[in-house]
């Protein structure tokens, strides 16, 4: 039988948080705001599925493009190829 390759396969330890540190999802992570030409920092709260951006970008700093709907259009090179990615706000953060 052939081995499953899902979308959170090999990311086990990638996507574990610590239990009951303090509030675990903060509302004010759902209502930051972005601008266009932001950089950002990709931080995947695995506690959301909903625009969950695939693992391998997990820690990846991205340049907002956009707006779609309640998410954001992030452009950033993977290796030498441009990617864009719709990613929701609850797994982004602010470049200091």
């Amino acid at each position: 039988m052939k081995r499953s390759r899902g979308f959170k396969s090999k990311s086990r330890k990638k996507m574990t948080k610590v239990a009951r540190e303090g509030r675990s999802n903060p509302i004010t992570k759902k209502l930051q705001r972005f601008e266009a030409e932001d950089l950002v920092h990709i931080i995947i709260d695995p506690s959301i599925q909903k625009g969950q951006p695939h693992p391998r970008f997990h820690g990846k700093t991205a340049k907002v493009v956009g707006e779609k709907g309640k998410a954001y259009i992030l452009a950033l090179n993977d290796g030498n190829k441009a990617k864009e990615l719709i990613v929701r706000p609850d797994h982004l953060k602010m470049q200091e």
